[in-house]
C-alpha cells in the first residue's frame, strides 16, 4: 500500500508537468492496483467507503448536541465550521464532477470489474472529498496528535478504498483530498473571521 501512495504522489507531479504522461501514469497505477486486488478484502474496503458519509454527518451533529447540553459556545462554532466545510466540499465536488465529466476508469478501459458501477462522473472522488473535509475540520478544531493522526489515517483509508474497489483513478482521489481539505480550511478561517467581527460589533454596541 505504501508503494501505491508514493506512486500516486509521483503521478500528481507528472500530471502537473506533463498532462499526457500524467494521464498515462494515472491509468497505469489504476491498472497496477486492480491487477493486485485481493477481492477477499472488498467487503472491508466497501465498509470503509460506506462509513464515510454517516461519520461526516454525525460529527457536526454531535458537536451541536454537545454544545446544547454543555452550553458550550466553542462547540457551536466547531459544529458550524465542520458543517460549512462539508457543504463547501460537496458543492465543489459536484461542480467539478459535472463540469469535467470524466468517465470512470472502467468505462474508458475495458476489462475491469469494479465492486459496483457508479453512474456519476469520476473526477473528483466524493467520498474522499468528504473524508478529508472531516479529517481537516477535526485537525483544525482540536489540534491534538491523537486526533489528527487517526483522522487523516481514516481519510487516507477511504481514499484507498475507492482505488481498491475500482471506482476511481488515483488523480480523482487526490483531487478529492485537496478539495475536501481546502474546503474545511476555508470554512474554519471564515467562521473565526465571522466570530471576531461579531464580537467586535457587540463590543461597539455595548460601548455606545
Amino acid at each position: 500500500m505504501k508503494s501505491h501512495v508514493l506512486f500516486s504522489l509521483f503521478a500528481i507531479l507528472l500530471c502537473i508537468t506533463s498532462p499526457a504522461a500524467g494521464q498515462n501514469l494515472d491509468w497505469k497505477l489504476y491498472d497496477n492496483i486492480q491487477s493486485g486486488r485481493n477481492t477477499a478484502n472488498d467487503g472491508v474496503m466497501n465498509g470503509i467507503t460506506q462509513s464515510c458519509y454517516p461519520i461526516a454527518l454525525a460529527l457536526p451533529l454531535g458537536q451541536f448536541v454537545y454544545s446544547l447540553v454543555k452550553h458550550d459556545e466553542i462547540s457551536i462554532l466547531r459544529a458550524a465550521q465542520t458543517a460549512g466545510g462539508l457543504v463547501i466540499a460537496t458543492a465543489l465536488t459536484y461542480g467539478i464532477k459535472y463540469s469535467a465529466q470524466r468517465h470512470r476508469p472502467y468505462e474508458t478501459h475495458a476489462g475491469y470489474t469494479p465492486y459496483e458501477y457508479d453512474t456519476s462522473p469520476s473526477m473528483p472522488s466524493g467520498h474522499t472529498s468528504v473524508a478529508f473535509a472531516t479529517a481537516t475540520a477535526l485537525s483544525l478544531e482540536y489540534k491534538k496528535w491523537y486526533v489528527v493522526v487517526p483522522a487523516y489515517l481514516y481519510a487516507g483509508a477511504v481514499g484507498y478504498s475507492r482505488l481498491h474497489l475500482g471506482a476511481h483513478y488515483p488523480s480523482d482521489v487526490l483531487v478529492g483530498a485537496l478539495v475536501g481539505a481546502g474546503s474545511s480550511f476555508v470554512s474554519y478561517h471564515a467562521a473565526l473571521w465571522w466570530k471576531k467581527k461579531w464580537e467586535h460589533k457587540t463590543q461597539q454596541k455595548f460601548i455606545e
